[in-house]
């Protein structure tokens, strides 16, 4: 099969030749808890378990792409990723979309959302990578980016098991680093810790540096509007998770009766689950997750949605996808700086004047560290002719 050039010449269809997965699990320096430990319903952090996809494809063209999951799951996503690989060997890696089609429903019996579009969002977005390349160009600049530059702010130093003294340490650490913002986890059984936490902070950064705060799902309706007007004061930027993340009428009330902008959309593995909130007015800023919804393909869906109806935006974690999607939003956005993930990659984001830098080189731009090989737990590889 040919297309047509710009310059009227036969251009041949290139085809997917080669798909490589990888299991791997990055240990964390320091556990951490956030209300969700705190409350007994999940344990410590102390690794992330990541999937990698690398595409090549008959042409030459490579892809790097990758998920996540927290706590459980990374071996069913490798699982699922490798029932569904095979079937783009010999495809044209240009389709994104309709490739995207095939995988979810092929995939069907288990869920067009949840773990299987999870693990469908590594190779959907090594395939984007993999076109951004081609192309010659940034993904944000693929994507139509609207800035150079994104605001950031950092969330790691802000978990529960860090007493107020760690907090402020690394609340300056990461103003001296750049970066323009801090969350810090709230959600504590004792409403009063929270409180103390959140007035340090505050105090500590003075009331010109933005502050947000996270309850990870853990207050019900009425402590969630109790603990949001006693927070107003701090001139928070948001609060995030207030409430369980499938509570769209709770977040909708909550947004309508506070002053502090409500956020939430990072455990939501849909479009439909995402396009809920934002059809019902129900949140002031779309926190979504381009490998939790299933890649930057229902990601820039849900993106679109959320433009048309003038919300802010913070992707959820993943720094590394998430500033090119975010530098392609048209209205006010932030992306969420997290180290955990520096040591996978040979390549450093740039943060200065509390922006993160939009890499100009090609695709994601970026590439495997060695040291990789070493939290390597299981691989997969499947290829044209086999």
């Amino acid at each position: 099969m040919t297309t047509q050039s710009q310059s009227g010449g036969a251009m041949q269809t290139d085809r997917i030749l080669n798909i490589k997965l990888s299991s791997v699990n990055v240990p964390l320096t320091t556990a951490v808890s956030d209300a969700k430990v705190l409350t007994g319903r999940q344990k410590a952090l102390d690794e992330v378990a990541l999937l990698f996809a690398e595409i090549e494809t008959e042409q030459g063209f490579n892809g790097l792409g990758f998920t996540y999951t927290l706590r459980t799951g990374g071996p069913a996503q490798f699982a699922h990723a490798k029932e569904i690989a095979p079937l783009l060997i010999g495809e044209d890696p240009n389709d994104i979309a309709r490739l995207w089609g095939k995988m979810v429903w092929a995939g069907a019996s288990v869920g067009r959302s949840g773990l299987a579009t999870q693990a469908i969002a590594a190779i959907d977005t090594a395939l984007w990578d993999m076109k951004a390349k081609r192309a010659g160009l940034s993904l944000a600049k693929l994507l139509g980016a609207h800035r150079d530059e994104v605001r950031c702010y950092n969330t790691s130093g802000g978990y529960l098991q860090a007493s107020i003294d760690e907090m402020l340490d690394k609340s300056s650490q990461s103003l001296a680093r750049g970066i323009g913002g801090v969350k810090m986890k709230v959600g504590h059984p004792d409403r009063k810790v929270d409180l103390q936490r959140v007035d340090a902070v505050r105090k500590h950064l003075g009331d010109n540096v933005p502050l947000m705060v996270d309850a990870n799902q853990q207050w019900d309706r009425t402590t969630a509007l109790r603990m949001g007007r006693v927070l107003e004061q701090y001139n928070l930027q948001w609060i995030e998770e207030p409430l369980d993340a499938y509570d769209v009428e709770g977040h909708r009330a909550l947004s309508a009766q506070l002053d502090t902008p409500i956020g939430t959309g990072e455990m939501l593995t849909s479009v439909n689950e995402v396009a809920d909130y934002i059809q019902k007015g129900a949140i002031d800023l779309v926190m979504h997750d381009a490998p939790r919804v299933g890649g930057i393909t229902p990601f820039l869906k849900v993106a679109q949605m959320a433009e048309n109806h003038g919300l802010m935006m913070a992707p959820h974690f993943v720094m590394e996808i998430h500033l090119h999607l975010a530098a392609a939003y048209a209205h006010e956005t932030w992306v969420e700086h997290f180290e955990w993930l520096e040591p996978v990659f040979n390549e450093r984001l740039e943060i200065r004047n509390g922006h993160m830098i939009v890499p100009t080189r090609p695709g994601l731009g970026f590439t495997l560290h060695e040291q990789v090989r070493s939290w390597t737990v299981a691989q997969y590889q499947t290829r044209q002719g086999k």
